[in-house]
């Protein structure tokens, strides 16, 4: 087997002098491009062509990438065709779960792409796939998509989209341009509760939405024991140098659609921020590595815990927080708040105006536990309940993985707009940069830049699809 391990030291070694400012240097760029490019076309509710054989490659194979590459071989009307990861041993792995996967009527001739950091370029050209799915490091989403989106393929991309404001421009209008989707991977969107609140909204449950409150409170200090191979020897980089929400979207992408925004009702409009003092990491770095240890060379600055208020243009109110460093337990918020009532998790919980049948008598009681089998029946998601019992035999966070990986070569095949479009990604993920730029300026508000320029006003609220 080829030896990878000193391209690997210079891509982690370049990774991670590029994490080391990226976001810390990223501009809070709030106005619109001058005008759309010549030629291109507004994404809000775009449909591509019908692919009766969705041929897909795959660029990183490692802790979530492989997930989407077994699952997605698993899914009917696909043919893996080409694999790129720094590592051999990645690459060849992946490559025999898609063999088994096809049950060698599929995924016969699958290339593998992995002599060095620059290999998925040359799959793309080589390939030249329909769907591109992307699961490496931050700062590489960004020129992998647009690439992918310019050698002819749709690409599908790991959380956040992009790091700062200008290469989510430049994916807008790469997307824009070439009529190729770019989708951010927004697995959360697909969890049974958050299809199930999202029902319950577009069927009025709670009234008229004006307040969500969303998270990614997820205590991942471990990481930093990964360090020459694995998520911590990159992202760990990020915390070092970057003061502000590095991860808003499990939490904010399904409460967005439960508010419609970015979709016809109301849009981001701008945010402020404020991160705690930096404490956990530097702890943690002093009570499990040598003194000598470059993780004890570094001050992670970056706040434990990050809270960003967004004020949409409707004057409704969304509350952010991140925190992937403090010692408690696992929460997303998840709570949605209305003029009837509110729908709120971890724990799941409904409150509503004149109480619930079967539960508490009154809005001034949680329903919870089994008292909300009956409530949630009756909302049930029509997606979940097509697919629900396959995906959690499937697995990934529940079954919400495989939903989400069905729906994008579903709506493929099927020639459909996808569940979550272009500038919902690019809207999502915007919070980091601008939340690194209010930190740095004690809570100054900015604003969104708005990536639709104006467009989403005609964009249609996401269906309740089956």
């Amino acid at each position: 087997m080829k030896n990878n391990n000193d391209s690997r030291r210079k891509f982690v070694k370049i990774v991670g002098a590029l994490g080391a400012g990226v976001l810390a240097s990223c501009s809070s760029k709030s106005g619109n491009t001058s005008s759309r490019r010549s030629g291109a076309k507004y994404m809000g509710d775009f449909a591509a062509p019908k692919i009766g054989t969705v041929r897909c490659a795959f660029i990183g194979v490692g802790a979530r990438g492989s997930g989407h590459n077994s699952q997605i071989a698993e899914i009917e009307g696909t043919e893996v065709v080409a694999i790129s990861d720094l590592y051999e041993d990645l690459a060849k792995k992946a490559q025999g779960k898609c063999v088994e996967a096809g049950k060698g009527t599929r995924h016969k001739d699958i290339k593998l792409y992995h002599e060095n950091g620059d290999s998925w370029k040359k799959m793309l050209q080589e390939v030249k796939p329909d769907m591109v799915v992307i699961a490496t490091p931050w700062k590489l989403h960004a020129p992998m998509a647009i690439e992918a989106m310019k050698s002819g393929a749709h690409a599908f991309v790991e959380v956040p989209l992009a790091l700062t404001n200008e290469e989510l421009w430049e994916i807008v209008d790469t997307s824009e341009s070439t009529g190729k989707h770019c989708m951010m991977m927004e697995n959360v969107n697909y969890g049974r509760e958050e299809l199930i609140y999202l029902n319950m909204c577009r069927q009025g449950l709670i009234g008229e939405p004006l307040h969500a409150e969303a998270a990614y409170i997820h205590e991942l200090r471990g990481q930093m024991k990964q360090v020459e191979r694995g998520t911590g020897s990159w992202r760990s980089y990020h915390y070092a140098s970057t003061d502000g929400n590095l991860y808003p979207t499990h939490g904010l992408g399904p409460v967005a659609q439960y508010m419609n925004l970015a979709r016809g009702d109301d849009n981001f409009g701008r945010l402020v921020s404020f991160s705690s003092p930096g404490r956990g990491r530097n702890l943690y770095a002093k009570a499990n590595f040598p003194a000598d240890h470059k993780w004890n060379k570094m001050d992670f600055k970056g706040g434990d815990i990050n809270t960003s208020i967004i004020k949409t243009n409707l004057g409704r109110t969304v509350m952010i927080q991140w925190d992937e460093t403090s010692p408690r337990p696992y929460s997303r918020h998840n709570l949605i708040q209305g003029t009837k009532g509110t729908l709120a998790g971890f724990p799941t919980r409904v409150a509503l105006e004149g109480g619930i049948e079967g539960g508490a008598d009154s809005h001034h009681q949680w329903t919870e536990g089994e008292k909300l089998e009956a409530l949630f029946e009756k909302y049930e998601h029509p997606l979940y309940k097509r697919l629900g019992e396959l995906a959690k035999k499937m697995g990934g966070h529940g079954g919400m993985d495989f939903i989400m990986r069905y729906r994008m070569v579903e709506c493929l095949r099927l020639g459909q707009p996808l569940d979550q479009n272009l500038y919902e990604g690019a809207f999502w993920s915007a919070v980091a940069p601008l939340s690194v730029a209010s930190v740095a300026q004690d809570g100054a508000p900015q604003v969104f830049p708005d990536f639709t320029r104006g467009e989403w006003k005609k964009t249609k609220p996401l269906g309740i699809v089956g």
